[in-house]
């Protein structure tokens, strides 16, 4: 006796064969009846890809806010000379504000970077910047005696300075003109300066000395 077709079971029709069960693919010799189909290969490399996109956009960004950072807001220099011993050491290297003098105006004991001025003609070879103490503001009357700075006839109090540091050369007495400073090295004997070749229009000064950053033994804030 014939057994009747299972429902489950698909009709079969003479002469076609029955269609492949699920599981069973091209080359599924086994049959396991688990397809498995390998969709995730790409993937990791799209997002490995992306990743090196995504890293090269912020290395690229971080090299332009160097760039902009040291032109226009801070900058390291390096001090060749000991104009201003015992405050700046020869290897020092210091940290320029550029921007200080954007928000608040020049004070006396500030430290400032400045380009050459043009009547200096000190010994050894040309620097296109120098460092120097500003001592004087416009308007004021700066003269010296003995070793001690005076401005508009009183003496200055300069507690950057070693007691006894003696000033070398004198100041000779004048008038500091508008929008100009009057500098001198801490390095008093030492220090070709405003003494030598005047004062420094407020145009040259690249900025204010924030930190000395090397070496560790040196490091401080002004």
């Amino acid at each position: 006796m014939t057994e009747p077709p299972s429902e489950t079971d698909p009709p079969s029709v003479p002469g076609v064969s029955s269609p492949p069960t699920l599981g069973t693919l091209a080359g599924d010799a086994g049959g396991s009846g688990t397809a498995t189909v390998d969709m995730g290969s790409a993937k990791p490399e799209k997002r490995n890809h992306r990743g090196w996109v995504e890293w090269g956009i912020i290395l690229a960004l971080a090299v332009v806010i160097a760039i902009l950072v040291r032109t226009f807001v801070f900058e390291t220099y390096y001090i060749p000379s000991g104009s201003m011993i015992p405050t700046l050491e020869i290897g020092d290297r210091i940290v320029v504000n550029k921007l200080a003098y954007d928000f608040h105006s020049v004070h006396t004991g500030d430290i400032v970077v400045f380009a050459r001025p043009p009547k200096e003609d000190c010994p050894g070879p040309p620097v296109a910047d120098l460092v120097k103490r500003v001592i004087g503001l416009p308007g004021q009357r700066i003269s010296s005696s003995g070793n001690t700075v005076l401005i508009n006839g009183k003496p200055l109090p300069e507690p950057w300075l070693p007691k006894g540091e003696p000033l070398g050369p004198p100041i000779t007495p004048m008038t500091i003109p508008p929008k100009s400073y009057y500098v001198l090295g801490d390095n008093r004997p030492n220090s070709c300066d405003s003494r030598y070749w005047g004062v420094v229009p407020k145009k040259l000064i690249v900025g204010k000395v924030d930190a000395i950053i090397w070496p560790p033994s040196q490091m401080k804030f002004f």
